[in-house]
């Protein structure tokens, strides 16, 4: 499960993005690149956002067991649904490549112990939309070779694996603080009552 949920990690989703990117704009596709990165882009600052709010006010949304939407399932779940859809421009094909990264990553984090259900299915939700919105504004591609496209993102992918970004404790960080000057979130969040100390503790140690 470590093996799957790894090629999620930001360390990974980001290269392959630029390399994503690139590629299309090598191939005479520049706005297909740059609503690329402006979709995907918007896609995870969507998922700090409901990171944030949901860590912020953490007393209020506890008993649904949601702290922190899972980010490794929303770009995967871009990723995946987007690429489907900038290569074939058939709009039922998102909805299957996004579920099936969806369910794959979703699972690998709930196994671990990184997510709840619930947060999955936030962030599932959240790459979903921002699937569909690359289909929607990316327009009319010029003949692409998808081959090396595709190659690009399996070679980049297997030089980043196992890499990871550390975000989640300065997201955690900024929460706790952004806490103290919301009345209705004031009180001492989930996450530091039992605060994050390694990676023994999944669910605080990484998103």
């Amino acid at each position: 499960m470590r093996y799957l949920t790894d090629f999620a990690d930001q360390a990974v989703i980001l290269p392959v993005v630029l390399a994503v990117a690139i590629a299309l704009a090598a191939q005479g596709w520049r706005r297909g690149a740059l609503t690329w990165l402006a979709v995907v882009g918007a896609t995870f600052f969507a998922t700090l956002v409901f990171k944030l709010m949901f860590l912020t006010c953490s007393p209020l949304f506890g008993p649904m067991d949601v702290h922190s939407p899972s980010g490794h399932v929303a770009a995967a779940t871009v990723v995946s649904g987007g690429l489907a859809a900038m290569f074939t421009r058939r709009r039922h094909s998102i909805l299957p490549a996004a579920l099936l990264a969806a369910v794959v990553i979703g699972i690998s984090r709930v196994v671990l112990g990184m997510h709840s259900f619930p947060e999955v299915v936030i962030g599932a939700l959240v790459g979903l939309a921002g699937a569909f919105a690359l289909m929607r504004f990316s327009g009319d591609p010029p003949p692409l070779r998808v081959t090396p496209l595709v190659g690009v993102v399996v070679v980049v992918a297997m030089i980043f694996h196992g890499l990871h970004l550390p975000a989640e404790a300065a997201i955690r960080h900024t929460a706790f603080r952004a806490a103290q000057f919301i009345p209705a979130c004031r009180g001492t969040p989930e996450f530091e009552r039992h605060p994050p100390v390694d990676a023994a503790q999944p669910r605080a140690a990484t998103d």
